[in-house]
């Protein structure tokens, strides 16, 4: 039995509600790995906003009362639970999801939602992997089954989902169209894949893509915000063109016809909801980007545990994202 420290800092929810009933925990126990589990050591933890909307309580899956938030964390294995084989205390990993949380000094994971960091990759880097990448690529692919040749615009593409999302497409053959809010997050995105990158917040913006896409239109929206943006989104597209939706903050009214013409789709994804194939397929083509170097998180804010209620209200409120928040620990 490996010896770590007794006590540990964590956030702990112990009711849904505001970014205040995120308190921080300064001697919680650490927690031993069970059978196929390993425990980690914390070096960062990404900040997602469906943290946000569990913590709220508005999300289709609650967790049991008191939790700790974090599915994404990096750091090093400090102990392995029996029967695990692929790793050994030492090795740098990063995860896809936790069992005990991972806004902590230190988590538990079960043993197939872990994997190596590639020594190219940062600790930060690593805690920025999970949620982006995965839902980027099963938005691109499993879910509109996109190919290399089409056209992709990336809404929102300077956040943490939509820089994964440039580089994916960019590496997969996609032509890449992103939307960022500032200056910075437009060069972000062109830094980060994008062929065209467009100012949402200019008036014509819509048109400008029009124009960028020619006759045919887009053949795939990666969509953000989509109670903005679904309306205008199904003029834009392709015949045959599908919307995924990414994130979503209330209704929007829309035109059905819209969709008849073109014969186009609305698609909804929930990473969650992957299988463990799925997981797999993902992991391994994600893994690939990491070995030939065009998987490169970027990091934007980063906030110390105590924190977690700011970066709560930072993560939902700042518009014009630039990269990936996390907690360093």
């Amino acid at each position: 039995m490996a010896s770590v420290a007794r006590f540990m800092r964590t956030i702990r929810v112990s009711e849904f509600g505001k970014s205040d009933v995120l308190k921080l925990l300064t001697d919680a126990p650490v927690p031993s790995p069970g059978e196929k589990q390993v425990l980690i050591r914390v070096h960062a933890c990404g900040i997602n906003p469906v943290d946000t909307y569990i913590r709220a309580g508005a999300y289709a899956r609650k967790p049991s009362l008191p939790y700790t938030p974090g599915s994404d964390v990096s750091g090093v294995v400090e102990e392995v639970g029996q029967n695990v084989t692929a790793f050994k205390k030492g090795d740098r990993v990063f995860t896809t999801s936790t069992i005990t949380g991972g806004y902590a000094e230190y988590t538990v994971a079960s043993e197939e939602t872990v994997y190596q960091l590639p020594k190219q990759l940062s600790f930060k880097q690593g805690a920025a992997i999970s949620v982006p990448y995965f839902t980027a690529f099963r938005a691109l692919f499993q879910k509109a089954h996109g190919k290399a040749g089409e056209v992709v615009l990336i809404h929102g593409a300077s956040g943490g989902v939509g820089i994964a999302a440039c580089q994916i497409a960019r590496a997969y053959g996609f032509k890449v169209f992103g939307t960022a809010g500032s200056p910075e997050g437009l060069n972000l995105v062109l830094q980060n894949g994008a062929h065209q990158a467009f100012n949402h917040r200019e008036k014509d913006y819509i048109e400008k893509i029009q124009e960028a896409a020619g006759a045919e239109g887009v053949n795939v929206i990666l969509e953000m915000l989509s109670n903005v943006n679904l309306s205008n989104d199904l003029k834009l597209l392709s015949y045959g063109g599908r919307v995924v939706i990414v994130g979503c903050r209330g209704s929007i009214e829309i035109n059905p016809r819209d969709t008849m013409a073109k014969e186009s789709s609305i698609i909804g994804v929930s990473l969650f909801s992957s299988t463990k194939d799925e997981w797999k397929e993902a992991a391994a083509a994600l893994y690939g980007g990491m070995e030939s170097g065009w998987l490169k998180p970027l990091i934007g804010p980063e906030y110390p545990l105590e924190k977690a209620p700011q970066a709560h209200e930072d993560i939902i409120q700042t518009s014009g994202a630039t990269g990936k928040m996390i907690f360093v620990l």
